[in-house]
């Protein structure tokens, strides 16, 4: 009963920060006619209307996200939403087939506005730790001594031979993201309130690119991963190309593709107001935030 309280009195507070901010609530479908095309999140798809010889599939989305930017691009301005989220192959300590997820778009923001945000968020939410920020080279260089945006793919092999680790990676960014984990994550738990921001350009997901880097953040609390952000791609041509390099990603691991979502596609033949997103897992914010 408590933790009902606790997790009901959260929810209360985010509401309040973003109603007093003038955000809108949505509610998006859960229920989708196109999958994930995300390499490594998988959709959990669902029989429909068998009994009525109309057979189709249909996916739990696994994220509100293009939904929310359909309504973006209708002019709905700031909005927010918590809903539940479904992934399929996902077991672990922190994942879960199903959990909720808080996801907001702020027009006009770059990141680093989106991460003060989110910070007076937290503060309103009872942390009030200081927040460090850090880039991704900063902390690559000050917790593994590694050039990260500057080591190419089978130097950074080398390196994660001497940590034992695996590298029978296809692309770059798994090998990332593996001495990522192993080597700065746990110097981040000394830090109760961490924004890791410009990740290297192959790891850019959805989010706008320079050169070399990509313009997300991932926001982490005592070294616990809580939510990640982008300063988000605008165009329908950038979303396709994005779409389509991840089908073949897929295909080259052994996994299905899938059609695109052109209905997303065709609500963006205007493109995306400029504005920047942060996704943020619930249970993990909770996990942290009564922690003690």
């Amino acid at each position: 009963m408590i933790a009902l309280q606790k997790k009901a009195t959260l929810f209360k507070k985010i509401r309040e920060f973003f109603d007093a901010q003038g955000l809108t609530e949505v509610q998006t479908p859960s229920l989708l006619n196109t999958p994930t095309t995300d390499v490594y999140i998988d959709s959990i798809a669902v029989a429909t209307n068998q009994e009525i010889g109309q057979n189709t599939y249909k996916y739990l989305h696994t994220s509100p996200e293009l939904e929310m930017k359909k309504i973006l691009s209708q002019g709905s301005g700031d909005i927010y939403q918590i809903c539940q989220v479904f992934r399929d192959n996902e077991i672990g300590e922190r994942n879960f087939n199903e959990f909720t997820l808080l996801e907001y778009y702020r027009l006009d923001f770059d990141i680093h506005q989106l991460i003060s945000d989110i910070s007076a968020l937290l503060r309103h939410l009872g942390i009030h730790d200081e927040a460090v920020k850090m880039s991704y080279a900063q902390a690559f260089n000050q917790f593994g001594k590694i050039d990260i945006l500057n080591t190419d793919f089978e130097s950074l092999k080398r390196i994660a031979l001497t940590h034992d680790l695996n590298i029978d990676f296809e692309w770059i960014e798994d090998l990332q993201m593996l001495l990522f984990v192993h080597l700065v994550e746990p110097c981040l738990k000394d830090l109760p309130v961490c924004f890791i921001y410009d990740y290297p350009s192959e790891q850019s997901a959805l989010a706008r690119v320079d050169g070399k880097i990509a313009h997300r953040f991932e926001l982490y609390l005592s070294g616990v991963e809580v939510g990640n952000g982008y300063d988000e791609l605008q165009s329908a041509k950038s979303y396709q190309q994005v779409f389509t390099r991840e089908n073949a990603k897929r295909q080259q691991i052994n996994k299905p593709s899938f059609e695109l979502d052109l209905e997303f596609l065709a609500c963006l033949e205007k493109p995306l107001p400029k504005c920047s997103g942060v996704a943020i897992g619930i249970e993990r914010l909770a996990s942290q935030l009564f922690a003690t």
